[in-house]
């Protein structure tokens, strides 16, 4: 925006989140969001509705994936698309993502190879993807701790003169850790043009978002200095417009902003994890009710763009998708041993060099040597 104070002044007055499609398809009118997605074309609705299908589909080909053996973890994104899809599809190419470990609607938004979807997983490397090609940090696993990170490289954008922003994501369990509200009192410090976008998914593993925050997330935000929005993550509309509103606040030196995406985990945290031992199936059903597919299907249905084609069109590249992603997964060469040492730290040193020499004394003593 143009006027940062006035911008401000907007995003704080938010007192619900914001939506622009219902649950039924429904448009609603938004003086302040509308301006946001008026370039918005039915095709390009078609192409969100295309990555939210493919995402999904690749979701649920790693966690079958997952539980054939293939890979010993998987963290599914089911019923987050719209939060992922709409958020990615507003970046520019130059900013940079500092992800945690659930973002991989987002990775393929940034044209992240399918088997490096999952290189991480199969325990066949310690990172998946080269992040400068993409734009976008490596899955962080280490809860909130991409956050400082992000805030760092945004100041670092500050100081290279460039106009480009660094967005973090992060879940509501990570409101709680200390790594994220220090970096917001960073960001807020240093004026660092980053967007906090924290898909709060009700769960933080089995724990309620009501015992992470008694009042909404995004509430937090101001108190740090950090203008906040909160909407309706489920509505992919709703998600881009809101990020183009950070994003254009951090490009013309407004500073950080903090969404709050109000969406639903409707898989377990991981693959490891039992959601039916802590929520409820009435829970489940209630948002199944909202999912973000089937809600742009029929705002687009409408709109009279939802044709046969268009469904053919989305299925057979779902399909051609997840076949490759699975291919990519089983045929994926096996590292040599000795690589577990590359690209640990950026120089050698003589810890590492000595670990790695016991590590290949310890090979050679099997019979082959290997």
């Amino acid at each position: 925006m143009s006027n940062p104070d006035a911008a401000e002044a907007d995003l704080l007055g938010q007192e619900d989140y914001v939506q622009l499609v219902t649950p039924e398809g429904e448009r609603h009118a938004n003086p302040t969001f509308d301006p946001w997605v008026a370039d918005v074309t039915d095709e390009q609705l078609a192409g969100l509705y295309e990555d939210m299908v493919v995402v999904r589909r690749i979701d649920v080909e790693a966690t079958a994936l997952q539980r054939q053996g293939q890979l010993a973890l998987w963290p599914p994104l089911l019923g987050q698309e719209a939060a992922q899809i709409g958020s990615a599809r507003a970046l520019r190419d130059d900013d940079f993502i500092m992800p945690s470990y659930r973002e991989n609607g987002v990775a393929y938004c940034r044209g992240v190879a399918l088997d490096d979807l999952v290189r991480v997983w199969r325990g066949y490397a310690h990172g998946s993807w080269d992040p400068q090609e993409h734009r976008m940090a490596i899955p962080a696993v280490i809860i909130g701790a991409q956050t400082l990170h992000a805030v760092g490289y945004a100041v670092g954008i500050m100081k290279d003169g460039a106009d480009s922003a660094a967005i973090t994501y992060f879940g509501d369990g990570a409101t709680s850790q200390g790594d994220t509200n220090e970096a917001m009192i960073f960001a807020a410090t240093y004026h660092a043009p980053v967007v906090f976008f924290c898909q709060n998914n009700h769960w933080a593993i089995s724990e309620p978002v009501e015992l992470q925050s008694k009042q909404h997330i995004s509430e937090r935000a101001p108190g740090f200095g950090i203008p906040s929005m909160r909407v309706d993550g489920n509505d992919v509309l709703a998600v881009m417009a809101a990020t183009r509103v950070a994003l254009d606040r951090a490009h013309t030196g407004g500073g950080p902003t903090y969404i709050e995406a109000v969406t639903y985990r409707m898989g377990p945290h991981t693959t490891s994890d039992d959601p039916t031992r802590y929520r409820s199936a009435e829970e489940l059903a209630e948002w199944k009710a909202k999912d973000p597919i089937a809600r742009l299907e029929k705002y687009l249905e409408s709109r009279g763009a939802m044709t046969e084609e268009l469904r053919a069109r989305v299925n057979a590249k779902a399909d051609s998708v997840a076949a490759e992603f699975r291919a990519g997964c089983i045929d994926m060469p096996k590292p040599e041993p000795m690589s577990l040492f590359d690209n640990v730290q950026v120089e050698t040193n003589p810890v590492l060099e000595r670990q790695r020499a016991q590590y290949a004394a310890y090979l050679a003593a099997f019979e082959g040597g290997e």
